[in-house]
């Protein structure tokens, strides 16, 4: 763990701090007179550079928090739909044109509502990044027994059977070396959330093509039934 911690920061902390850094310098340069458009695009950069490694760096603050079981959940009643609301909010613009079908119908869930909000970003973020041209993911709903079954449906290349496993691991990213996916941390993450709201994640072929990640929460019911109390730091959570 620790070998592929440090192979996989040397180069994700690095890069975007690295283009911030050339981007911030530049600006700074006594030497040049950069125009508006210029100065533009290069603030641009530092700022995309920022937030992706702000995004990294709460990613393993997260992944730390899991593994030592020190992870406080605030789990109350709230509609899927409003979480899914907010989430594709956080995406704007990226989001355009995503097929949400969320049943009106639907039961409350007893869940942290900015920690699933953070899975379903995750998930929703790596389905466009695998969508083909004109082909947006969709986020559909349903109700089975006591759950709600939250689905992320793309229509990209898919992943394996065999390795739909170990793409919850952490550090595994499956032949993506883009930085914006961090250290190959979100899924591994987003699981590892999911479960400890008493919840759990897995992924499955989309008819046709594609990958179906699907989140199944417990509905509203006695807090003590899913074995914790709001507030309380949770441990013991699958990595």
């Amino acid at each position: 763990m620790r070998t592929a911690l440090l192979a996989a920061v040397s180069h994700d902390l690095r890069t975007p701090l690295a283009s911030a850094k050339a981007a911030v310098t530049s600006l700074r340069s006594p030497d040049v007179n950069w125009d508006e458009s210029d100065q533009e695009e290069l603030l641009a950069t530092a700022d995309e550079s920022l937030d992706r490694l702000t995004h990294l760096v709460e990613n393993l603050l997260d992944m730390s928090r899991l593994q030592a079981g020190a992870l406080s959940l605030f789990p109350r009643p709230v509609g899927l739909d409003e979480i899914v609301s907010r989430a594709l909010d956080n995406l704007e613009p990226a989001a355009r044109g995503i097929a949400v079908d969320i049943p009106d119908s639907l039961p409350e869930i007893s869940v942290d509502p900015a920690i699933l909000e953070r899975v379903i970003v995750n998930l929703t973020e790596n389905a466009l990044r695998y969508s083909p041209s004109g082909k947006p993911p969709l986020l559909t709903a349903s109700a089975l027994g006591d759950r709600v079954e939250l689905r992320v449906v793309d229509r990209g290349p898919g992943i394996p059977e065999s390795d739909r496993d170990r793409m919850f691991v952490p550090f595994q990213r499956l032949g993506d070396t883009d930085n914006t996916t961090g250290v190959g941390l979100g899924l591994a993450l987003s699981r590892g959330l999911t479960e400890a709201m008493g919840g759990e994640l897995s992924a499955e072929e989309t008819p046709g093509g594609g990958l179906t990640m699907t989140v199944s929460v417990p509905v509203v019911s006695s807090p003590a039934e899913y074995g914790y109390e709001p507030g309380a730091a949770i441990g013991g959570a699958s990595q």
